[in-house]
């Protein structure tokens, strides 16, 4: 279960962390018993071998390697993946380890609480890092997401969306969404947070 041969942890990358000791940290020992968590850690590892050897093979996931992980092209430039990318490098070095690949996707675990889940969103589509989301930060946010959509829509409609947006959201017309407003229209429209829970992470 957790148990790892001398010659088979020798093998592990940089960044490597036990998986009882994320477990310990995270969603996944809530409300399972330890022994699943710890083989959902697990499990986890396996997945993040894959990426991390897809392209630079040093266990590591390079942001090509994640872009090639999410879209299935390396070379797709997506500022989606781009913010996503960012958030999990939680060292700022560049790469994600293997604790901080875990560490990140507790957030989309269905047992992370909703709070959480609207924290990250906000911190994703506050693109400059202000503590606020601006209406230019929430058009490029929404672009980004159409194209990976494959959505093509018109200008006209963007600006609708951005315009109507910021009409929900910022109650206190100053033209910035801050963390709290985030918070009230996230929980009026939870339609945003969808993609926040990845079922099979349970």
């Amino acid at each position: 279960m957790g148990c790892v041969s001398s010659k088979e942890s020798r093998r592990r990358p940089q960044g490597y962390e036990d998986p009882n000791t994320l477990a310990r940290e995270t969603t996944f020992l809530y409300h399972t018993p330890v022994a699943v968590s710890v083989n959902e850690v697990e499990a986890l590892y396996e997945l993040y071998k894959r990426i991390s050897y897809s392209i630079t093979k040093d266990g590591l996931i390079h942001k090509e390697e994640f872009q090639l992980a999410l879209f299935r092209n390396s070379n797709k430039r997506n500022l989606f993946a781009d913010r996503i990318f960012d958030l999990f490098d939680l060292k700022r070095n560049g790469v994600i380890e293997f604790g901080e690949f875990v560490r990140s996707l507790d957030v989309f675990h269905p047992d992370t609480p909703v709070e959480e889940k609207i924290a990250f969103a906000f911190r994703l589509y506050d693109l400059r890092g202000t503590g606020f989301i601006g209406r230019e930060e929430l058009k490029e946010m929404v672009l980004a997401i159409l194209n990976e959509s494959e959505l093509l829509l018109s200008d006209d409609a963007v600006e609708e969306i951005v315009d109507q947006t910021f009409r929900q959201a910022d109650m206190n017309g100053d033209g910035k969404i801050d963390p709290d407003e985030w918070k009230v229209f996230a929980s009026k429209n939870p339609a945003l947070l969808k993609n926040m829970t990845l079922p099979y992470l349970k």
